[in-house]
């Protein structure tokens, strides 16, 4: 099959560091492939996220990375998909489709109920594959954040 995706480990530090990096570049910030490396590794070394990695033809070509966490309100668990990015090169071949299923079946499998995420208003094909996977636009709340 042209297309694998597994969980991510010490062996896969560069591709996803090199993936990360693209992706921080997407969101307008300064490539650092040194810095976007270790962010990686770290979350990998200390277990404090999910981070799978898809290979196209054996070349990585995207990567997803979910933050576990709690949910007050429904009194349970829930995933943080923070992170998705597919190559440039390797976009129109499902591989963000198979992305988001991979983090669906990794919360069925934790018995989690409530996947959420956010995206930049103007990413409207993220928008668009989210809104084909069933996943729901917030209308009720506003986000907001202090930066220190």
């Amino acid at each position: 099959m042209s297309i694998v995706i597994t969980r991510a480990t010490k062996e896969h530090y560069k591709d996803i560091g090199a993936l990360f990096d693209l992706y921080r570049q997407f969101y307008k910030y300064k490539t650092n492939l040194k810095a976007s490396t270790k962010y990686i590794k770290d979350r990998i070394n200390q277990n404090e996220s999910f981070i799978f990695i898809c290979f196209y033809k054996k070349e990585p070509a995207g990567f997803v990375q979910l933050y576990e966490t709690f949910d007050s309100l429904n009194i349970n668990k829930k995933l943080i998909l923070y992170d998705l990015y597919v190559d440039k090169k390797y976009r129109k071949n499902g591989i963000g489709r198979k992305l988001m299923d991979k983090a669906k079946k990794l919360a069925k499998f934790k018995k989690i109920q409530n996947i959420e995420l956010s995206t930049a208003k103007n990413n409207k094909k993220a928008q668009s594959l989210y809104e084909s996977l069933d996943y729901k636009r917030d209308k009720e709340y506003y986000n907001y954040f202090l930066e220190l």
